[in-house]
């Protein structure tokens, strides 16, 4: 059983994560349109690579968050 303390600290480590995560995939984004709209004849490996980015930012946002509610 968990005690108070180590369910908050859990509970907060899990939103540092989730807000993290949303932030540097907004980042991602945003710098890839901007550089889309830089030369436009780059977007289709510019796309590719900012999936694959996006996709290891939640890879390691879900583990991270696992990681914090494994805290029993």
């Amino acid at each position: 059983m968990m005690v108070p303390m180590a369910m908050s600290t859990a509970a907060i480590g899990a939103g540092l994560t989730l807000i993290g995560a949303g932030m540097g995939i907004g980042l991602l984004w945003a710098s890839g349109l901007q550089s889309m709209a830089r030369q436009p004849e780059l977007q289709t490996k510019l796309q590719a690579v900012m999936l694959i980015g996006a996709a290891l930012i939640e890879g390691t946002a879900l583990f991270a968050l696992v990681i914090c509610l494994m805290t029993k």
